[in-house]
């Protein structure tokens, strides 16, 4: 199954941290690139950090959820929550899929 995961950043957390922690989220995404298919940062309009998403490709949420508790970025308290949703992709590269 296909998996939306929405994160939302925790407030007031210190820009510093997240750079610090950069490198080995990164590298978590790379070893669990098997599930995590696609991640990235989210911003609102006036451009503002806003969270992140991932597309994870699981048998479970709770196989997300396990990826979710490993990645540094949640463990350090950078994510403050998130929410796992089911996808069915039905448009991709121009076409109905």
């Amino acid at each position: 199954m296909i998996y939306a995961v929405l994160f939302t950043d925790a407030a007031g957390v210190d820009p510093a941290l997240r750079q610090k922690n950069m490198a080995a989220h990164l590298s978590f995404l790379e070893q669990n690139a098997n599930h995590i298919q696609t991640a990235g940062p989210l911003f609102d309009q006036s451009d503002v950090g806003a969270g992140g998403m991932w597309i994870v490709e699981a048998q479970s949420p709770e196989e997300v959820e396990a990826l979710i508790r490993a990645d540094p970025f949640w463990s350090t308290g950078l994510r403050e929550s998130h929410r796992i949703l089911r996808w069915h992709q039905v448009f991709a590269d121009g076409k109905r899929t």
